[in-house]
């Protein structure tokens, strides 16, 4: 499967201008990869200001990137500002594929020194998404810390995607936790974030990254710069490595309090 980052400089708020930037690596991308990730909120930044900017699922940012989707023949994952059928927001990773296939996760650990806790319900359910042959774990930005959260019990699950508006300054972290979740769950690790200075004037400088089941850098966007990089990524070799080193076997049993 080819997995394309797409790391950017969000504008703060502006929806129109967060899609059109979009359209145009869409235009690009067309044929060269079979699935875009994109950072958290990525049409909004991480505002809290959710009761003017959050959309229901059959809002028109979900139907147009469905659209587009399908039209460039691309699979589409980040996260949004959405507002539930029960009215509560939720910080929402879509995953929308070139057939119609949706799916969804609601950030469960919401980022209380962002009051992000006071503005957001946080999610109860940990899907996995099957999507070409592979089986993946959304996951959005602070859930990162809690590895609890990720574990992959019996590999359950072959790549972890984060989606994030991770500051630079503790960027050292978002380093450190992503190849640690590569190596202790033996699988892909996808991390996205995005670049610039947001509106509440926090600075972020990127560190989009995937890394291999052994914790090897295996594509990534220079820092501070805005970009995108495509890397192929193989279920053979995961599946090799797994039954060489079969790490499952010794695992501790758990289960977790909601």
């Amino acid at each position: 499967m080819r997995i394309t980052l797409i790391q950017t400089d969000i504008a703060w708020e502006d929806k129109q201008e967060n899609l059109r930037r979009l359209r145009i690596y869409l235009e690009k991308l067309g044929g060269q990869t079979d699935l875009i990730v994109l950072p958290e909120t990525f049409t909004t930044g991480f505002s809290m200001n959710t009761e003017r900017l959050a959309e229901p699922l059959t809002g028109s940012t979900i139907s147009l990137l469905q659209q587009w989707s399908s039209k460039y023949g691309i699979a589409l994952a980040g996260s949004l500002i959405a507002r539930h059928t029960d009215e509560s927001i939720r910080n929402r990773f879509f995953f929308l594929t070139p057939n119609g296939q949706v799916a969804y996760y609601d950030k469960r650990h919401l980022f209380r020194m962002g009051k992000e806790n006071l503005h957001f319900r946080a999610g109860t359910e940990r899907p996995i998404i099957h999507y070409q042959g592979f089986r993946i774990l959304p996951q959005i930005c602070y859930d990162l810390r809690f590895p609890v959260w990720s574990r992959n019990v019996n590999d359950e699950y072959d790549v972890i995607i984060y989606v994030a508006c991770w500051p630079e300054s503790r960027r050292r972290a978002w380093d450190v936790l992503l190849q640690a979740r590569a190596l202790e769950n033996q699988c892909y690790v996808c991390g996205v974030n995005r670049t610039g200075t947001d509106g509440n004037g926090i600075a972020h400088n990127g560190g989009s990254i995937v890394y291999s089941p052994k914790g090897e850098r295996l594509a990534s966007i220079p820092d501070g710069h805005e970009g995108m990089t495509t890397v192929h990524i193989d279920l053979e070799p995961l599946r090799l490595f797994r039954r060489k080193f079969p790490v499952r076997e010794d695992a501790d049993t758990f289960s977790i309090l909601l």
